[in-house]
């Protein structure tokens, strides 16, 4: 399903009113047309990948509940991220996961997604499933397990993601791993991470010049005493031994209860070694839930930290959610307003002024500034940067407006489940 641009057009006229009464509203607030304008043409700038298995629901340990006109190709799967696109300007990015999602046909993909202004992100390797045929298991293992067979047939896997990539024009590829223990004596710590460090230079090998690898880190699950890359650190010092081409990659899950995220980082961004993010919010664990829906201060700290760093460094950004009970494509558009929202507050502080605070040793100051700026409205914001890219103003309303989800489960049935999940 296609959305036209004349639909989206006359939807945003007869929003057109109301739009501009909210952005006159925050212009006369804030009385600095420059800053304004700054924030907007940053907005416009973003992009977030949304992954391949993203456009599906997801599920828990105990069961899985489709909720119908779930895309069954990749083909479909770009379509919906296209149409996410149309309606947000933001979302003009697809990352792949591998085997989950090899095209039969290079040209044809990469014709769709340029039709469809897409672009390919990082490409993502699977080793914490079997998959149909492998010879050999990951149940204890793949980078790290203590056999050399499963280690090069993990290797194998990681240098084939890097060739599918590279036909689609890719540039970069995710590796997460699975691997750790649930019980003490099961492995060596130091024998898991230098089978693991050795396995990577392996596949760090196969990039191309201008490719670049993320390494990310979890610290528990599916294995419940150990992961071989638990933490910031134990990526981090991958990363540094592999090379320039190898980041870490910080997925906002991917955390115990209470760390303090921004400070890490700050810390990988001041070593130049912060590849990009994994978005998503979280309660107790893992969660995957929808951005910004449980912590959107912590969400605003980080770009806080951000926002200095990306005026010259490239990161990569992507949803990595689980969309188990809301419909994926809601759920979608409502996280990459959540960080646009963030990342537009964190462009409002007055840098000058913190500064000062700061040296001063104004504490209360400093939490002034920076809680101006997150209780500040910025939506007329992200509308005026979409009006300008041609998308919707309130692109979850047009979606509601249009009757999407019901149009897809009439062209692709209720009972479908997405490919790969």
């Amino acid at each position: 399903m296609r959305i036209q641009p004349d639909i989206i057009r006359q939807f945003n006229e007869q929003a057109h009113e109301e739009h501009h009464r909210k952005l006159n509203a925050l212009q006369h607030m804030r009385n600095n047309a420059n800053e304004l304008e700054h924030v907007i043409q940053k907005l416009m700038a973003m992009q977030i990948a949304i992954p391949s298995w993203a456009l599906g629901t997801g599920g828990t340990r105990f069961g899985r509940f489709a909720g119908g006109g779930e895309p069954r190709s990749l083909e479909e799967k770009l379509e919906d991220i296209g149409l996410l696109h149309a309606l947000n300007g933001n979302s003009g990015a697809v990352s792949l996961h591998i085997p989950w999602d090899i095209p039969e046909n290079y040209e044809a993909i990469r014709s769709l997604a340029a039709e469809l202004n897409i672009k390919f992100d990082a490409v993502n390797s699977n080793t914490f499933q079997d998959q149909v045929g492998q010879p050999h298991s990951y149940k204890f293992g793949s980078l790290a397990d203590y056999s050399k067979e499963v280690r090069a047939q993990a290797v194998a896997h990681n240098i084939e993601v890097i060739r599918h990539g590279e036909a689609l024009g890719s540039k970069s590829i995710t590796v997460w791993l699975a691997d750790g223990s649930s019980f003490p004596g099961q492995q060596s710590f130091r024998r898991s991470f230098e089978y693991t460090l050795d396995s990577l230079q392996q596949i760090y090998a196969h990039l191309p010049d201008d490719w670049r690898m993320f390494v990310e880190y979890k610290p528990y699950e599916p294995n419940f005493y150990s992961t071989v890359i638990q933490d910031w650190g134990s990526s981090f010092l991958l990363a540094s031994k592999l090379g320039k081409k190898a980041y870490s990659l910080v997925d906002l899950g991917h955390h115990l209860p209470n760390t303090n995220i921004e400070q890490i980082v700050s810390g990988l961004m001041m070593e130049g070694k912060l590849g990009g993010f994994h978005f998503n919010d979280s309660k107790y664990g893992d969660d995957d839930l929808t951005v910004g829906s449980i912590k959107p201060y912590q969400l605003y700290l980080i770009f806080l930290e951000l926002v200095e760093g990306m005026e010259s460094e490239d990161f990569a950004w992507m949803i990595d959610a689980s969309h188990n009970i809301k419909d994926p494509l809601e759920d979608l558009l409502q996280s990459v307003e959540a960080i646009l929202i963030a990342y537009a507050q964190a462009l409002l502080i007055d840098k000058e002024a913190l500064k000062k605070a700061q040296e001063e040793k104004d504490v209360s100051l400093c939490q002034e500034i920076l809680q101006d700026a997150f209780r500040t409205d910025v939506r007329p914001l992200l509308a005026e940067a979409r009006l300008r890219k041609q998308a919707a103003l309130y692109p979850l309303k047009l979606y509601r407006k249009l009757q999407v989800r019901e149009q897809l489960i009439e062209s692709r049935g209720s009972e479908v489940a997405a490919t790969g999940l």
